[in-house]
């Protein structure tokens, strides 16, 4: 519990040790705005540094560009003052801590891309003072904390773990969870020195429920690696296990069900149209990069980013083989449902509905799509696919129609009535009958 983890926030008396009532966050984006607004719920003085102007300007007017924040939440912080926004980090100089929750992307050629993380350093380090606790929640490789963050800051003469404390914290939002609060997931801490480790575990004991301390910020970032990097692994193995059971016959559902009976040794992990987000398809490469760094392999990354990226071509085959006997992908009408990586998620990064809708069209297909939490979908520069409404006529229209993404509101047993041929990614139609044919992902129908 957060009484057991949490150090005591006064002690020696010297200005390291003043309890922390203002923090200071930096990038607002699907981490940093639900990290503020939980320290704000706590009781803290929270300003948010955001250099998008757009986002600045919805945050003004208490307009959430992230479905997870409730308006009323955010309006009843900004209109309070508990929650400042602005783009000047001047005001960061005035905060007992800073967290970093900037993006960390990979580059064209799957390298760590830190550049978000060096200019906020570099943005900081002229209001950085002594006393002052900066922490990361930036997903990154391990090293960067010591050899990329320190040295930055340290430019402007002060010295990490000597004027100032430098701890690493991954974050662990989920966009979507309605059954955990961001205060309710455990949270990671590690500090530069053990004097960095007391400041940090103190800070987030007072908003996290269970704040788990590691013994180098190297450890902590390797755990959120780790944690992604596993997930990468389990859901890849379960595509391909749902592709030998297309083969041998089989239902994959029925089979993954019947195994987590089993009360140990087993882990159940759902198939799909392949991974999406943010974490899940970049975190494993930054692990691959930084083993590379010594000279070593990451098999099991490599071959599962392979497995992940042949999904979307396995559906669009098994779409062209659903069609009427003989049909083809070229001039065919498809209809996607659900394009978010994620259900009931308005989230579109790294969707394998992109690279599906890609691939039909390459082929000749026409293809729209519905998702109510959707209402653009840009393929490429000059590519803007709009949204379409979900009629019984679009449905029928349609030579086939692919659940991508089961998202609740998702008339499933409409979509089998009324269309001619169904492809389910998902699962969603299991059990159900319609009056034209419906295929699922591994449901061993393709052998």
């Amino acid at each position: 519990m957060r009484e057991e983890h949490a150090a005591s926030l006064t002690g020696s008396g010297d200005s390291t040790d003043r309890p922390v009532a203002s923090i200071g966050v930096v990038g607002l984006g699907y981490v940093g705005l639900p990290v503020a607004l939980a320290f704000v719920r706590n009781g803290f003085q929270v300003t948010g540094i955001e250099i998008d102007e757009r986002k600045l300007q919805m945050l003004r007017e208490a307009a959430s560009y992230i479905q997870d924040i409730r308006r009323e939440e955010l309006e009843d912080a900004i209109v309070s003052g508990r929650l400042t926004v602005s783009a000047d980090y001047g005001l960061l100089a005035g905060t007992e801590a800073v967290v970093l929750c900037v993006p960390t992307p990979l580059t064209e050629e799957h390298a760590p891309d830190l550049s978000c993380v060096s200019d906020s350093c570099r943005r900081l380090r002229p209001y950085l003072r002594e006393g002052q606790l900066i922490v990361v929640e930036s997903t990154t490789y391990p090293g960067t904390t010591r050899e990329v963050v320190r040295p930055l800051l340290e430019q402007g003469g002060l010295q990490a773990g000597v004027h100032f404390h430098l701890a690493y914290s991954p974050e662990r939002i989920d966009p979507g969870n309605r059954r955990l609060t961001v205060e309710e997931v455990p949270k990671i801490v590690s500090g530069l020195t053990a004097r960095c480790l007391s400041r940090v575990t103190a800070l987030y004991g007072r908003v996290f429920r269970r704040v788990v301390p590691v013994s180098s910020t190297d450890s902590a970032e390797a755990a959120k690696l780790l944690e992604n990097s596993f997930r990468l692994v389990n859901i890849s193995f379960i595509n391909e296990f749902a592709k030998l059971c297309d083969l041998l016959g089989v239902d994959v559902w029925e089979v993954m069900e019947a195994a987590d009976t089993k009360p140990y040794g087993f882990l159940a992990f759902q198939p799909g149209p392949g991974i999406g987000g943010h974490c899940i398809p970049i975190d494993p490469l930054y692990l691959q990069w930084k083993a590379r760094q010594f000279g070593a392999d990451s098999r099991f990354i490599e071959l599962s980013k392979h497995t992940n990226d042949t999904m979307p071509g396995y559906i669009a085959q098994r779409i062209e083989r659903l069609l009427q006997p003989g049909g083809r992908l070229a001039g065919a009408s498809i209809l996607l449902c659900g394009v978010t990586y994620k259900k009931d998620v308005a989230d579109m990064r790294e969707s394998s509905a992109l690279p599906l809708m890609r691939l039909l069209r390459e082929a000749g297909a026409f293809v729209r799509y519905y998702d109510p939490l959707v209402p653009t979908v840009r393929l490429d520069g000059n590519t803007v696919l709009h949204g379409i409404e979900l009629t019984d006529e679009a449905l029928e229209e349609a030579d086939c129609v692919v659940i991508h993404t089961n998202h609740s509101s998702l008339p499933i047993e409409r979509i089998v009535m009324n269309a001619a041929a169904v492809y389910d990614t998902r699962n969603a139609t299991r059990g159900l009958r319609g009056s034209g044919r419906v295929e699922r992902l591994g449901d061993g129908t393709a052998g």
